[in-house]
This record gives structure tokens, sequence and C-alpha cells, in this order.
């Protein structure tokens, strides 16, 4: 479909939560930061991303391509995408709209549009562009991306006769959210290596697991009280010819009948506010929930 086409209406009147449960909590997930936080002062650890879950159960079915409709329309510069998630116990598609491009193969040509670093957009234009211009300044979101870009660079270089990575980031605007992003491009040594060798070449980058890897792994395996499923995998394309597109399946929900769990998550750093974290996670539900047409929590964390 036409990427700039509006989003279709709610069929209906608007959806009524019945039941709304977060995994885990918003205290809980506070402190498994702090934790986080510990953890990085006192080991090798550099960067953890920890995620949480919000289950909503509305009071009638949730069409998965409706929903796609929706998220495509409100978001029209994103990664659109809705697949079925295979060994569901029942009928379970993975539905979102994700703002960042994990790798893309066009013949030699690669190019990278990592994100990491974010602020809360706001409906006051005054407000939002402060918190766009303090996201730039910020000097722990700028740490916290450039983990992301050099883990990506260190991944590429040996695959590519060049590569272009610049030396700052720039910002990136979505309905909800900004964050700092970095353009990556370069050019492939072999062109029998595809887009999907490249994906699985960069995944999982620090923006989804943290830095070193394998610390992090650990890390999120003990603090994140959920399994992620195929949250924060790489969704997309490759074709015969080894070219495809592929995104970060984030701002992102299952969906099964009239079940939704949506997922969202914050890289922690060394001084990460566990207050600020959380609400970074409740500004990132808000894509899902805008196109279901669902007011935020009023108990959810205010984003200043």
């Amino acid at each position: 479909m036409p990427r700039s086409a509006d989003p279709p209406p709610p069929p209906g009147p608007p959806f009524e939560v019945r039941c709304r449960h977060e995994e885990p909590s918003a205290r809980e997930y506070a402190r498994g930061v702090a934790r986080a936080v510990d953890r990085i002062s006192r080991t090798g650890l550099r960067k953890v991303v920890l995620a949480r879950a919000l289950d909503l159960s509305l009071d009638r079915p949730v069409d998965p391509g409706w929903l796609l409709r929706r998220l495509a329309g409100q978001n029209p510069r994103g990664y659109a995408f809705a697949v079925e998630v295979p060994g569901a116990d029942r009928r379970t598609t993975l539905v979102g709209a994700s703002p960042e491009l994990l790798v893309a193969r066009r013949g030699r040509a690669v190019r990278c549009h990592p994100l990491a670093g974010s602020a809360a957009r706001d409906a006051d234009p005054d407000v939002d562009r402060r918190r766009a211009r303090s996201l730039a300044g910020s000097e722990k979101d700028r740490r916290e991306h450039a983990f992301v870009v050099a883990a990506i660079a260190d991944a590429l270089r040996p695959l590519c006769t060049a590569l272009d990575v610049p030396a700052r980031p720039s910002l990136t605007a979505t309905a909800t959210m900004w964050h700092l992003g970095t353009r990556i491009t370069g050019e492939l040594a072999d062109p029998e290596v595809s887009s999907l060798a490249l994906a699985r070449a960069v995944h999982p980058t620090p923006a989804v697991c943290g830095t070193p890897t394998e610390a992090a792994r650990q890390a999120v395996a003990e603090l994140e009280p959920f399994d992620r499923g195929h949250y924060a995998g790489a969704v997309g394309w490759c074709d015969a010819e080894g070219d495809g597109e592929w995104a970060v399946a984030l701002r992102c929900a299952e969906v099964s009948d009239r079940e939704v769990r949506l997922f969202a998550g914050a890289g922690i750093v060394a001084d990460s506010d566990p207050r600020a974290e959380l609400a970074e996670t409740a500004a990132k539900f808000r894509t899902v929930l805008a196109a279901l047409g669902v007011e935020p929590h009023p108990t959810e964390p205010p984003t200043e």
C-alpha cells in the first residue's frame, strides 16, 4: 500500500480494555534497572537493554491486518510488518511499525540505520523542540548510541571494501519518540553475502541486547522476568539475488484474538535513572496503543 495512506478508522466504537497487566510491574522494572546499573558499576558490562511487556484483554478481537494498516498510516517512515508467530498455541501475529533499519542490501551496497538514545515527543511544539535539543546534547544518550554504532561497524568491516560511519549521530523522529540515529553505508567485498547473512552478522546489536553481548545476554536472562518471544528479533525479506531489507522487531505487539501483548525496552548504562528508563518504555508503548485507539494507563509515570 502507499506509505502515505491515511490509517483506516477504528472498526466501530473504541476498544474497551477489560484487563491490563504489566510484566514486570513499573516498580519491579525500576528495581531491575537499579540492579543493572549496579552490575555495570561492578563488572565489565557497559550496557544492557531491559524490556517489559504490557498485556491487554480487549472487549472484542483485533484484526491484525487492520492494525497493520493503522500502524503503517500513523508511522509512514517506519517499517510496518505483520508476521504469524510459528509454534504458538493459538493463531498469533506479531504486528509492528519499527523505526530501526537493521541492515539492507542492494547489489553490493549496504546500509544500516541503528537507533539508540531516546526521548518521548510532546504535543506542544516548544516542549517537543526542547526535548529534541536535550537528547542531541545528552552525553549519556550519545554514549549509549556509540556502543551500537561501534558494534555494527566492527561486524561489517570484515565484509566490506568500504564503510562510511558518520562521526556524530543525527536526530530521527517518529510519531511518539525522538531517537539518535546514525546512517551507515558500505560496499560489500563479496557479492554472494546476502542481506540475511548480513542481518545474522550484526544481530543482536547493543540496541536490543547490550555490550559486551554475552555479558548483556546473561544480565537480560537474570533481570528480565518474561520471554521476549520474537520481540527485538529481525523481521524482513531476502530475495533470490540476496538483496533484502531487515528491520528490528520493535514498537510491536503479539495479537491473538482479543488478547494483545505489547513490548518496549530501554538501554541501561552506568548513569541511567530508573524512573527515566521506566518512562521511556511507557512512551514506546504508545505507538501500538495509539494505533489501537487505547489511552495510556493514567498510572504510567510522566515522561518528563
